[in-house]
């Protein structure tokens, strides 16, 4: 059984949790996409941990965790996250695809410089080399993992794309040129460090499946930041949908039988774009530091997140982009202090209302129509059956479950891996 979990929105939406929650009943838990330029917040008894590179199952003893070919492989930074587990007492079973690619040093740079360069039009970027990361990869000038054990190939490739490189780095962004041994000796430290964890990861799949394993692949960001099906240009740079996950994990398509998307009960954004239903001021501040286990700050950058009402045009979108089987609703105990919550039903464009998600030039125009739900001003935490939750904020859950048009299964109703309410 191969079960995917992915976001509905712009990312932030839980995802980290439900996949740490979901995992108990996993053999295998694997990242199919994306790289350290978001993070996954996870509470459980061994801590708080915001994991970038690592998959979420890593604090079971019992799964395997698989770092797919389609992810943005920063081993620096895989390193880092491995031995700060360890240091807690955590030591995951790791695999790490040899087809992955690797993330350079003058991809986080130019990542950097670009950003710099851009000022004002800047993307927003995480800077951590993603998007020049991407750009290689499909450019045919980037470094596949089993390209490293050839050390003579790997030098002499890594020599001719640097001559490119600092092409750019002298005369566009006029910064100092890499050295093609520097970057190489670093390279192979690096590559000798992560040697015990690769592995052929497509066959390992092929074995778990004939042997009916249970496996997960979790997603990273959301549906809207997909470079085919989101707020383009304000987008990632690799697919963030589900059907992605047969691609950057290696498995047959067919083989993804549930799709769980999971979806906050307000909105959130890191980073620039639209944002239909958005809120500002003390308004938004006041959500901020009321939602998520600490606060709607990213995991990654700590930058306030952006807020708003819950857009369900943007989340039945969403949704259906995913092909959601089930749904997830996240952090609705962060909603308790209100008296009303008003949610976005549709959209007016140059006068016109419309409930389906339009592209990108008729989004900057979009107004939000808003429909306003009564609250239930009550603390919600510690509930554990969905019966017992107050009656305003199971009709606010079904109204919204209405809205997007797919069950929802889980209501979170607090950061901890228990706070979970199955319906």
């Amino acid at each position: 059984m191969v079960k995917a979990i992915v976001g509905a929105n712009w990312g932030d939406e839980g995802k980290g949790k439900i996949t740490d929650v979901l995992a108990a009943q996993s053999d295998v838990v694997i990242r199919f996409q994306g790289g350290s330029n978001a993070g996954h917040t996870i509470i459980n008894d061994h801590g708080r941990f915001a994991l970038h590179q690592l998959p979420s199952g890593v604090f079971y003893d019992h799964i395997t965790n698989v770092i797919g070919n389609g992810v943005s492989l920063d081993i620096g930074k895989f390193l880092k996250e491995m031995n700060e587990l360890a240091e807690k007492g955590v030591h995951p079973r790791m695999l790490v695809s040899d087809r992955v690619q690797v993330v350079m040093p003058y991809h986080v740079l130019f990542d950097q410089y670009e950003e710099e360069r851009l000022g004002g039009k800047s993307f927003g970027s995480t800077k951590s080399g993603i998007a020049p990361f991407y750009s290689d990869k499909y450019a045919k000038i980037g470094f596949e993992m089993c390209e490293l054990f050839d050390e003579d190939y790997a030098y002499q490739k890594l020599k001719g794309v640097l001559e490119v490189k600092n092409v750019l780095l002298r005369d566009l962004y006029h910064k100092p040129e890499l050295s093609a041994d520097e970057v190489f000796e670093n390279l192979m430290k690096q590559r000798d460090a992560i040697r015990p964890y690769v592995g052929d990861t497509f066959r390992f799949l092929r074995s778990a499946l004939k042997e009916g394993k249970n496996i997960l692949l979790e997603g990273q960001l959301g549906a809207l930041k997909d470079p085919d099906y989101g707020i383009y240009p304000m987008v990632t740079s690799s697919s963030t949908l589900a059907g992605y996950g047969a691609v950057g994990a290696g498995l047959p398509p067919y083989a993804i039988r549930d799709i769980v998307v999971v979806c906050k009960a307000y909105s959130s954004a890191v980073g620039a774009g639209a944002f239909v239903s958005e809120i500002f001021g003390d308004e938004a501040q006041e959500m901020r530091v009321r939602g998520g286990d600490s606060g709607e700050f990213g995991a990654t950058t700590g930058r306030p997140r952006r807020m708003g009402w819950f857009d369900c045009v943007a989340s039945r979108y969403g949704v259906q982009a995913q092909g959601a089987t089930e749904v997830a609703l996240t952090v609705v105990d962060a909603l308790g202090y209100l008296d009303e919550i008003p949610v976005c039903v549709g959209y007016e464009i140059d006068g016109k209302v419309t409930r389906d998600f339009p592209t990108t030039p008729s989004l900057e125009k979009a107004k939000p129509v808003l429909q306003v739900l009564p609250g239930w001003k009550s603390d919600v935490r510690g509930i554990t059956k969905y019966e017992d939750l107050p009656e305003n904020c199971r009709r606010y859950v079904e109204f919204i479950e209405k809205e997007l048009e797919a069950p929802i299964t889980m209501v979170s109703n607090g950061p901890g891996r228990h706070e979970l309410i199955h319906r």
